[in-house]
């Protein structure tokens, strides 16, 4: 593994991280809508709604990556960090990529906004992804739901106001 560094992605990155990202949705089953525009203007934009880290193989290959961004808890009284996707390669799982990985991601979210936690979302479907984030630490949140408006809705709120 010490052949695999970890680094936060640039501009000229954006095609490499949209692969990573893409093939995540494959592995996830997903639908895959955003482009390498997309990722370049919310990765690298003037106003970055993202924050991306990439692990790459002496080769230059990537086989891992990571996007998160910050929020705000009023409960926690400070700011957390969202991981939205983590990709790994399927030659390269098991060997604790993932873990380097969010901890990467901790230390990044520390130095930008004093970070105090992290927070992501697993699907019901997919037992390991869930048994590899409560090996490293993470709780199951029973007492809220995860909810998204999107598409027609989104539009109608609008309307509605």
């Amino acid at each position: 593994m010490d052949d695999i560094i970890i680094r936060r992605a640039i501009a000229s990155d954006a095609v490499d991280l949209n692969r990573a990202l893409g093939q995540l949705s494959a592995d996830m089953g997903d639908q895959h809508r955003a482009g390498d525009g997309d990722i370049a203007r919310f990765c690298f934009g003037p106003a970055p709604v993202f924050h991306a880290l990439l692990a790459v193989a002496q080769d230059g290959t990537v086989v891992g990556a990571v996007a998160y961004s910050p929020f705000f808890s009023t409960v926690y009284g400070g700011v957390g960090v969202y991981v939205s996707d983590l990709w790994v390669d399927a030659q390269t799982r098991g060997k604790r990529l993932g873990q380097r990985l969010l901890a990467a991601v901790r230390a990044e979210g520390i130095r930008m906004w004093d970070a105090q936690l992290m927070r992501l979302n697993v699907y019901h479907d997919n037992p390991k992804a869930l048994a590899f984030y409560e090996r490293i630490g993470f709780v199951p949140v029973s007492d809220t739901q995860y909810l998204t408006l999107s598409g027609e809705a989104l539009e109608s709120l609008g309307e509605q106001a």
